[in-house]
Parts: structure tokens; sequence; C-alpha cells
């Protein structure tokens, strides 16, 4: 956890907050951490998810360990401004399941007095930049990189290993189709094959 990670009330301005690691390290608990606290400051809060994510549930946003905030479903970035309504602090959960639109909409909240707390991926299964993370990288002013532990050597992870069979880069999956890897452990591509795209 990056300990210079802001938790007040943006001041005359926003700013962009980025969390990006490999599946089960934690990214969407590190969101509801901070989207917590600023409930609990007493901030108006807003959390919007990509419609695609449908695994644990349609109304909410929910970790790997169980934890959960509600949400606002959106099929484009295009439509969070409208969804948040009059919230200041606006939470972004599985970024990387949205177009690059996304970037120019954190930008512009930002620019509005937003803070704006993203959450994604920021590689695919084949270990490639995860558009658009990479872009929301580069203009964020506070990032936070997870790590998970390796399935297999149980050193950190920072890579995604698909065992599920599929050759789609969106593939809608958790523990059943995604494994933690370290960088030695990780084998892209190696235990899927080609299929239609899935979400």
């Amino acid at each position: 956890m990056d300990s210079s990670a802001p938790f007040n009330q943006p001041t005359g301005t926003g700013w962009i907050e980025v969390i990006c690691g490999s599946m089960f390290s934690g990214k969407t608990e590190e969101l509801i951490r901070r989207l917590r606290r600023a409930l609990i400051a007493r901030q108006r809060v807003a959390i919007v998810k990509p419609n695609m994510d449908t695994r644990f549930s349609d109304t909410r946003i929910v970790s790997h360990s169980g934890s959960y905030l509600p949400s606002i479903t959106v099929s484009t970035a295009d439509e969070i401004p409208r969804a948040i309504g009059g919230a200041t602090v606006v939470g972004i959960d599985e970024a990387q399941f949205f177009d690059m639109r996304l970037v120019d909409v954190c930008e512009q909240l930002a620019d509005s007095g937003h803070r704006v707390i993203v959450a994604g991926l920021d590689q695919d299964y084949l270990g490639h930049p995860f558009e658009p993370m990479p872009q929301l990288l580069a203009v964020a002013e506070y990032i936070t990189k997870t790590l998970a532990i390796c399935v297999v050597c149980g050193n950190p992870a920072n890579r995604t290993q698909r065992v599920a069979k599929s050759s789609a880069r969106v593939f809608i999956g958790a523990g059943d189709a995604y494994e933690a890897r370290c960088r030695r452990c990780f084998s892209p591509g190696s235990d899927s094959v080609s299929s239609p795209q899935t979400t």
C-alpha cells in the first residue's frame, strides 16, 4: 500500500488514484477500503463498474474475500459522469473492461474537482499491458501496485495465469479460470486454447 495515497476530499482540484495488479492481489479490496473511509468522512461517493462484470453481483463491487459495496453498472465510460450524480468521490472497478474513453472521462472528472479512484488489471493473460490501464497510470497522481501470492511457488505474484480454455482477451472468470503467478512460474498462453470470443 502506498502510504502517500490521499484520503481527504480534494480542495480546489481533483486527482486520479490508480490501484493496479494481477488478479487475487487485493485491488478491489483496496478500492473498497478507500471508499469506505470516504463514506465515514461523510463524503458523497459513487461506485461504478462495467455491466459485463457479473461474476459476483450485478449491483455491487465484490472482492475475492467477500467485501462489497453497492455500485452502479454502466455500458460505456461515457455514461459515468451522468451515473455518479452529485458524488465528489468516484470509484471505478474493473477498469480494464472499459475502452480508451475511460482515460478522458477520468481526466474530466478530476479536472472538475472529483477524487477518482480506479482499480483494474494492468496486464492481460499474456502479460501484455491491458488498455486503458497504462494510459491511466501515466496521468494518475497516485499509483498503488498490489501483489498476489504465486500459487506455484509462493513468491510475490504480479501476473495472471489463465487456466480456462479460451484465447479471448476478455474472458470473465475468477478462481475457476485464473491463477496468480510470479514472473518465473508465469507461462503465457500455455493453459489456454483457441475458442470463440467470450465476455
